[in-house]
């Protein structure tokens, strides 16, 4: 699996999906690649457990770098971890002793409109110059490209729990996640008896108000703005499910848009993408619904 980056001075497991990547100064640090992804072997997801964890802060991105450092001080329990510049992670990238979480940019390579997405990935380092060869534990896209709003603050500390779920299931079921990608966590158990907390303004037009769901998701559930399921996770972790979404949030979006659900623990209970068109509009759909 080749990848190819662009280095100028200053990823993922999103599925089996081909990815083009290009290298940025500004914003999110992005890293360019026309390649599957490429899963850490099993070697090298033992090496990831004595690792020392690197998060990357993003230059000029304040809100992003408060929100991960809160996460990782509270939650990362997995490694030793410090926290580092895009700059430091130029020269360090080398290393196999450490780990990285780093925002990338991607982009679809057989996506005729070109859109990109932000993805916060977990890699480890790796000798090879081509920085596309550091090996991937896992990826999860939090924004298109072009999408200021930074509304992602409340699912980061689950995907940071989750990464490290992910890591030990890599050790026993490496093949089968390989297949499926995080696919491979749909269905795995049940959640019917929590209250599913969907963002309100990611919503397909089919499925956008409670009466609409009802024949084929006829459990509870809650439509907030991503404040309020903050607020609502906050209060009542134990007894919560909640949707992220990523979109382009745009009446005539192109590109993918990708659908998760996770519980505050950072288990991953539903993942799903798909290319939006005229007929299938960007939001969490009543397809989406009949497959939980």
């Amino acid at each position: 699996m080749k990848k190819t980056f662009i280095n100028v001075n200053s990823q993922s497991m999103a599925g089996n999906l081909k990815i083009l990547l290009f290298i940025i100064t500004l914003g999110f640090f992005s890293l360019g690649a026309s390649a599957n992804p490429k899963l850490a072997s099993r070697q090298q997801i033992g090496m990831f457990k004595n690792s020392t964890l690197c998060v990357v802060l993003e230059n000029g991105t304040i809100t992003y770098n408060i929100l991960i450092k809160e996460a990782i001080e509270k939650y990362w329990k997995s490694t030793d971890f410090v926290f580092i510049s895009q700059e430091e992670f130029n020269q360090r990238h080398f290393d196999s002793k450490y780990s990285f979480l780093v925002l990338m940019k991607g982009v679809f390579d057989n996506d005729p409109d070109g859109v990109s997405y932000n993805y916060l990935s977990l890699v480890l380092g790796d000798k090879s110059t081509d920085l596309t060869n550091m090996p991937e534990l896992c990826s999860f896209p939090i924004s298109y490209s072009d999408d200021n709003t930074m509304d992602f603050g409340y699912v980061i500390p689950a995907m940071v729990k989750f990464m490290q779920k992910h890591a030990l299931n890599l050790e026993s079921h490496r093949f089968m996640i390989s297949l499926r990608g995080l696919k491979y966590y749909n269905g795995s158990s049940s959640f019917k008896d929590k209250v599913l907390l969907l963002n309100k303004n990611m919503m397909a037009l089919d499925a956008d108000s409670p009466e609409k769901i009802k024949s084929t998701y006829p459990y509870c559930v809650k439509f907030l703005d991503g404040d309020e399921i903050q607020k609502e996770i906050e209060s009542d972790p134990s007894k919560t499910i909640f949707n992220f979404h990523v979109g382009p949030t745009k009446e005539d979006g192109a590109g993918k848009c990708f659908e998760m659900i996770f519980d505050t623990y950072g288990n991953l209970y539903y993942y799903n993408s798909r290319k939006i068109t005229n007929e299938n509009k960007d939001g969490f759909n009543l397809k989406d619904f009949r497959k939980l």
